[in-house]
C-alpha cells in the first residue's frame, strides 16, 4: 500500500495526536452508557447488583479503551475508519440500552453488541492495515484470537439464567482483562510486544481524560435533575452543595496537575505502550468507576438526607474511595514516586476510618456525604499547596514526597 493510501494516523507532527471531532461523537455513545450503569447500580443497590454493574461497567470501559487504541493507531480522519466508527457507534447504543436488563431479557443484545464490538473492531482494524508492518497485523491477529475466546463465553452466557450468566461474564471479561498482560500471545503466532504498542502518547491521555469527564459529566446531570425535582428547603440546597462540590474536588484532583503531568510523561515516553497498557488502560477503570458511583451516592444524599442504608453508606464512602485509590495509583505508576502521593493514602486512609463510624449511624446521609466531599477537597488543596512549590511538569523530588 502507497503512503498516501494508508490509513494509520501520522505521527510527528504539532497536531498528530489530536482527537477528532468523529472520535468526539463516537464518546456520546459512551455517555448513554454511563448513566445508564449508574441508574442501574441505583436501582439494584446490593451486593449482588453492585456485581453485576461492576462487570458491566468494567466491559463498557474495556470496548471504549480498545476502541481508542485503535483510533491510536487509525486515523479517524480518513472516510473507512470513520465509516468504521459508525458502525461502532450503533452496536454501542444497543449495548448502552441494553444495560439494565442485561441479566434479564436483554443478555443476548448486550453480549451480541459487545462481541461485535470487539471482534468486528479487531478484524476490521486487520484489513486497515494490509500492507502495513508485518508485526501490526500479527498484533492483531493476536488480540481477535483473544476475543474470539472471550466471545464464546459472552455469548454462552447470553443463553442461560442470571447466576450462571454472571459466571460467564465473569470469565469472559477475565480473559480479555489478562490477555495484554500475556501479551496476547497465541501458539504459532507468538506473542506481541511493546515496541508493537508504540502509541501516540497525547492521543491517549487526552483520550482518557475526555472519559473522565463524561462520568463527571454524568455526575453533574445527576445532581441537577434530582435538585429540580425535589421541594425546595435548605437541606435540599445544602446536599445540592455537597454534591455539586464533591464533583469539583474530584475534577480537581484529577485535572489540576495530575492528568497534566502525566499526559507531558507519556508524550515524552520513549516507551508509551507500556504506560498506556497500565496507567491508562487498567488503572483509568477505578477513577472511572469512583466517579459513577459518587454519582450514585450524590442522589442518595439529595433524595434521602436523613438516613441512609448499609448499601448507601458504603455507595457514599465507596466511590470517593475508589476514585482516590484510582488517582494515587496512576500518579503513582507516571510519576516513578516511591509511593503513591501521601495526600491520597491519608484520604483513603480517613474514608476507610469513616465506615465503621457510618454504619453504627453517627451521621446522617447529608452528614456523611459532607464528610466525603470535604476529606476530597483536603487531598485536593494538600496536593495542590506540594506541587505548586515547583514550576517543572515533571514532579521534582520535593513534590513527589508530598
Amino acid at each position: 500500500m502507497s503512503i498516501t493510501r494508508s490509513l494509520l494516523r501520522g505521527r510527528g507532527s504539532l497536531d498528530s495526536g489530536k482527537v477528532g471531532m468523529v472520535e468526539l461523537f463516537f464518546d456520546l455513545v459512551f455517555v448513554f452508557a454511563v448513566t445508564q450503569l449508574s441508574h442501574s447500580l441505583l436501582a439494584h443497590l446490593s451486593i449482588l447488583g453492585a456485581v453485576q454493574v461492576a462487570l458491566l461497567m468494567v466491559a463498557v470501559w474495556w470496548v471504549w479503551i480498545f476502541t481508542s487504541w485503535i483510533t491510536n493507531w487509525l486515523d479517524p480522519e480518513k472516510l473507512p475508519i470513520r465509516i468504521g466508527l459508525f458502525g461502532l457507534m450503533i452496536a454501542g447504543l444497543l449495548l448502552s440500552s441494553a444495560i439494565p436488563k442485561a441479566f434479564t431479557e436483554r443478555g443476548l443484545m448486550f453480549a451480541a453488541a459487545f462481541v461485535f464490538m470487539q471482534v468486528g473492531r479487531t478484524l476490521f482494524a486487520i484489513w486497515a492495515v494490509r500492507g502495513e508492518s508485518l508485526s501490526m497485523t500479527r498484533n492483531f491477529q493476536r488480540i481477535l484470537v483473544w476475543l474470539m475466546l472471550s466471545g464464546v463465553f459472552w455469548m454462552a452466557g447470553a443463553f442461560v439464567e442470571a447466576e450462571q450468566r454472571l459466571w460467564c461474564w465473569s470469565a469472559a471479561l477475565l480473559i480479555e482483562l489478562i490477555s495484554p498482560s500475556l501479551y496476547f500471545w497465541v501458539p504459532g503466532l507468538g506473542r506481541s510486544s511493546l515496541s508493537d504498542w508504540n502509541v501516540e502518547g497525547n492521543h491517549m491521555a487526552e483520550r482518557c481524560g475526555l472519559f473522565v469527564i463524561i462520568a463527571l459529566g454524568e455526575s453533574l446531570l445527576v445532581t441537577g435533575a434530582t435538585f429540580a425535582d425535589l421541594p425546595l428547603s435548605a437541606g435540599g440546597l445544602l446536599a445540592f452543595l455537597v454534591s455539586v462540590l464533591g464533583s469539583i474536588a474530584m475534577w480537581w484532583v484529577y485535572f489540576d496537575s495530575g492528568a497534566e503531568r502525566a499526559h507531558h510523561r507519556i508524550a515524552h515516553s520513549t516507551d508509551p505502550g507500556r504506560q498506556a497498557r497500565i496507567a491508562y488502560t487498567y488503572l483509568h477503570v477505578l477513577i472511572v468507576a469512583g466517579v459513577i458511583v459518587s454519582a450514585v451516592a450524590d442522589e442518595l444524599v439529595l433524595v434521602h438526607p436523613d438516613h441512609a442504608s448499609d448499601a448507601g453508606i458504603l455507595a457514599i464512602i465507596a466511590g470517593p474511595w475508589l476514585f482516590l485509590l484510582g488517582n494515587a495509583l496512576f500518579k503513582w505508576v507516571m510519576a516513578d514516586r516511591l509511593l503513591p502521593p501521601l495526600s491520597h493514602l491519608a484520604g483513603l486512609v480517613l474514608l476507610m476510618l469513616s465506615f465503621p463510624l457510618a454504619l453504627n449511624h453517627w451521621f446522617s446521609a447529608l452528614q456523611l456525604g459532607a464528610l466525603t466531599t470535604t476529606i476530597v477537597i483536603v487531598v485536593a488543596v494538600w496536593e495542590t499547596l506540594a506541587l505548586r512549590q515547583t514550576s517543572s511538569p515533571v514532579v521534582s523530588e520535593k513534590a513527589s514526597r508530598e
